[in-house]
């Protein structure tokens, strides 16, 4: 699947709902990216319905929720109306604690977990597009999965910026330090891409 820019309009959120009809478009800053052809790679959804299944037990009982693709994340600057929104994305698995933001649309202001699983079509947007806007939102942590290479790099949110990113491999379990008393178990997720 390739992320390719739609055209050279700026696009608001307004824009997005009268054209988006299928899963990955989103608009970043104004410029709209839409996916082509094909849909996610096998080893992507298993990778995203794993988290998903392990989410969504850890947190049972609190008030955080884990939502995955397709679902609209709209990420304001300053005071933006809803509708003049410009930067509406689709984390492949996101976490959001602060129900408030959860509406009929989607969520409406900063995750705070969120995970992109890379494949080589997507990977530069994934790093090059998206995380400076999660960064600039305020997404206090995000994960950057290769299911290819089996590698975790991680970037945490410190005084606005994301420090320097940690690189692990998928194995025993990783602590989602944004969330608290949530791990993700690499040995169970990794057999199911057996």
């Amino acid at each position: 699947m390739t992320v390719l820019k739609r055209d050279d309009h700026y696009h608001t959120y307004a824009d997005y709902l009268t054209w988006s009809a299928t899963y990955g478009d989103e608009v970043i800053d104004g410029t709209a990216y839409v996916r082509e052809p094909p849909s996610p790679s096998r080893s992507h959804q298993e990778v995203v319905l794993e988290l998903g299944h392990q989410l969504t037990g850890a947190l049972k009982g609190k008030s955080c929720r884990v939502y995955v693709a397709p679902f609209d994340v709209r990420l304001p600057k300053a005071s933006a109306q809803d509708d003049q929104i410009d930067t509406v994305v689709q984390p492949d698995v996101f976490i959001v604690c602060d129900q408030k933001k959860i509406d009929a649309r989607g969520v409406c202001g900063a995750p705070d977990w969120i995970a992109e699983v890379l494949s080589p079509w997507t990977a530069r947007h994934d790093q090059k597009v998206k995380l400076p806007v999660y960064e600039r939102s305020g997404v206090r942590e995000v994960w950057l999965i290769d299911p290819i290479e089996r590698t975790l790099m991680i970037h945490r949110l410190e005084g606005g910026r994301y420090r320097r990113a940690t690189l692990h491999e998928l194995k025993g379990r990783t602590r989602i330090t944004a969330v608290p008393g949530v791990c993700i178990d690499w040995d169970a997720l990794l057999d199911e891409l057996s």
